[in-house]
């Protein structure tokens, strides 16, 4: 082995080695392959997302646990209305028993808010009907997936979306003080029934959490706006869509998910596109004709901008515009029937 070295002053020196023959046969000689893989390591077995994991622990524990319970709107009938127990001395009046109220109990289901539709929700048994009485029994069978699908979406939708200075984390902010806000009305009786939700008990000891996560994302974002000076890589990406899409899941909002999120769905969309698109083209007409007609100049969303001539914060400032419309929008679904 041979050491060759070159200094070009007192602070900096560049140092070269000359690996020989000699080596090679003395690292095969320890049956260590030179290449830097050890011939004691077997193979590496396919692996699945982290997501896939994180989405199934949720899931499970979403469905099984028996302390995720919602409380069933109840409402009196029409019959009982005029009968004397139900008259207020106090006011002089009959008591309003229309109004819906809230069962005592508690109750274990996987019903969720859906946005557009007059009752305002959905059970995922129903996509099971076809079992008959059974579909009760075997919904985690459609649940569990379900979540796994909307934790990998999301999180891999906020991954893609950081790609320029203060998208992500300002963006999460955004979505953050909505799910806030949802998260307060769905465990308040007084808003739940007024917006006509799911009444979720306790869910108000989350708004908490969602306070403390959108403060961590505004105090990253005023360092990390352009220019930026620190970076939170693919971990801090990845684990504040993770906690996004938990989060809804929890209060059952996460069929909202597409409007609140449009940011993160159109960043993923645009990547999907992008290369099925320059697949489809490299088949049918040749890898040149692929490279040169691309469907965006350059994928996710927003670096097709910055090739147009965009500057950083202007596309960060329109992704922020954006993101705070689709929040408004999310809110005024819950009284768009």
């Amino acid at each position: 082995m041979k050491y060759l070295f070159e200094c070009s002053n007192i602070e900096a020196a560049t140092v070269s080695v000359q690996i020989d023959d000699t080596v090679k046969k003395l690292s095969a000689a320890f049956d260590y392959a030179f290449n830097g893989i050890s011939k004691f390591i077997p193979p590496r077995l396919p692996m699945l997302p982290l997501e896939y994991g994180i989405g199934l622990i949720v899931g499970a524990v979403f469905y099984f646990h028996p302390d995720v319970v919602t409380k069933e709107r109840v409402t009196a009938n029409s019959s009982s209305y005029y009968e004397p127990s139900n008259f207020d001395e106090s006011t002089g009046s009959q008591k309003n028993l229309a109004i819906p109220k809230y069962a005592k109990t508690t109750v274990k289901t996987i019903k969720t808010t859906i946005p557009f539709v007059k009752n305002n929700e959905f059970d995922y048994t129903e996509l099971l009907s076809f079992l008959g009485d059974s579909a009760v029994k075997y919904g985690w069978l459609i649940f569990i997936p379900i979540v796994i699908l909307i934790v990998t979406a999301v999180s891999n939708g906020a991954n893609i979306t950081d790609g320029i200075d203060g998208l992500a984390a300002g963006t999460s902010a955004i979505i953050g003080t909505t799910l806030g806000i949802l998260a307060y009305v769905s465990g308040n009786t007084v808003f739940a029934d007024y917006l006509n939700i799911m009444y979720i008990p306790n869910t108000g000891e989350l708004v908490v959490f969602m306070a403390a996560f959108v403060g961590a994302c505004v105090g990253f974002l005023w360092y990390n706006a352009f220019p930026a000076q620190v970076f939170m890589g693919d971990t801090g990406s990845l684990a504040l869509g993770g906690i996004i899409a938990v989060f809804a899941i929890a209060i059952r909002k996460e069929l909202l998910i597409p409007i609140l999120c449009g940011v993160f769905l159109v960043e993923n969309l645009s990547v999907i596109m992008q290369v099925f698109y320059f697949k489809y083209q490299r088949k049918k007409h040749g890898l040149e004709f692929a490279q040169a007609n691309r469907l965006f100049k350059m994928a996710p969303l927003h670096h097709h901008y910055q090739k147009s001539g965009f500057h950083e914060s202007k596309i960060v400032m329109r992704f922020f515009i954006i993101g705070i419309m689709l929040a408004a929008l999310t809110i005024i679904t819950l009284k768009l029937r």
